[in-house]
């Protein structure tokens, strides 16, 4: 089959072959992981580099027919065959959303935290809600497309069959139904005492929620009942995040929670908790006060943890008394 077959017909694409691959094109089906290097380039006389995947040192990933947001990637990779390089020269038709793909891949570079955001979602809306990227040139691109250059290196394609699914590479069914057994695995790592592997089942949990989350419309019902199943992972999450000593992300996650459901007790909770261990004497109280308003069953809990408290800030005091003892 000759490669350009799989580009006719489709406006503002041009195709030049700068390595030939081998054997023929490969199949890709819904579900096949196909894995490439990508060099994205401006149209200008410097031919400007704005991402690279070897300067990252890491191929991409994708997984055909799984609502990656970029699809005219699909596109071109299946135009290709195994050790391949071309560069595709594509027109602002097909590179508008490139900013938004390309700020998910830099996060990736950069270990941002998952549970904030995932590459493979639909939910356009979230990022559009900003005003900037967080990166000049992406905040350019996004004001004003332009052409781009892909240049292309397929490295590897697999079939459904042959590598092990991803939560991310699942199809909507599929997420929910592997959402308890994560849930249930990081509750009995978190038994065990392993609260980074917990961290991480609850998190995959989470994006698999997200992920089917960004297709209801808000607050509908089906919304509120994959809400209701992220935010109980979310406080999971915390609680490991406490038992790591991560006092002020536990403070921002159930913030969050607190701030779109404000009657969710064990938010409040953990929050005093938090609030408690670094010192925050009034809104730590605050929060145990909201406690007991809206679940009183909870007062024996949250009398042993103002004991703690006011423990903690005798001695806090007492610190502070002898530190100043001998400067005056």
């Amino acid at each position: 089959i000759d490669a350009d077959t799989f580009l006719t017909g489709l406006e503002g694409i041009k195709k030049t072959i700068l390595h030939g691959g081998s054997g023929n094109i490969p199949k890709f089906i819904t579900g096949t992981k196909v894995t490439f290097h990508f060099r994205t380039q401006l149209c200008d006389d410097e031919r400007t580099v704005i991402d690279d995947s070897k300067a990252v040192g890491t191929p991409m990933e994708i997984v055909i027919g799984n609502m990656f947001k970029l699809d005219i990637w699909e596109t071109l990779l299946a135009s290709m065959r195994i050790g391949e390089v071309a560069e595709f020269w594509c027109d602002t038709i097909h590179t508008g959303i490139y900013p938004l793909v390309s700020k998910s891949m830099r996060r990736i570079a950069e270990g941002k935290d998952p549970v904030d955001w995932q590459l493979h979602t639909c939910g356009m809306a979230n990022m559009m809600a900003y005003h900037s990227l967080g990166y000049d040139d992406l905040d350019e691109l996004m004001k004003e497309p332009k052409p781009l250059y892909f240049i292309l290196e397929l490295i590897r394609v697999q079939q459904p069959s042959e590598y092990n699914r991803e939560s991310w590479a699942l199809n909507d069914e599929e997420r929910l139904k592997v959402v308890p057994v994560l849930h249930g695995q990081g509750n009995k790592l978190y038994k065990q005492g392993r609260y980074q592997e917990a961290t991480q089942k609850y998190k995959e949990a989470i994006i698999c929620i997200k992920n089917v989350q960004t297709k209801e419309k808000a607050w509908d019902v089906p919304w509120l009942k994959l809400e209701k199943m992220a935010n109980t992972l979310t406080l999971n999450y915390c609680q490991c995040l406490l038992r790591m000593e991560e006092y002020y992300e536990v403070i921002e996650h159930t913030t969050d929670i607190i701030n779109q459901h404000p009657g969710q007790a064990k938010a409040f909770f953990l929050r005093g908790r938090a609030h408690s261990e670094v010192w925050n004497e009034a809104e730590a109280r605050q929060d145990f006060s909201r406690v007991l308003d809206l679940n009183p069953g909870m007062k024996k809990a949250v009398k042993k943890e103002l004991a703690v408290l006011g423990m903690r800030m005798e001695e806090k005091n007492q610190e502070d008394k002898n530190k100043y003892k001998g400067m005056f």
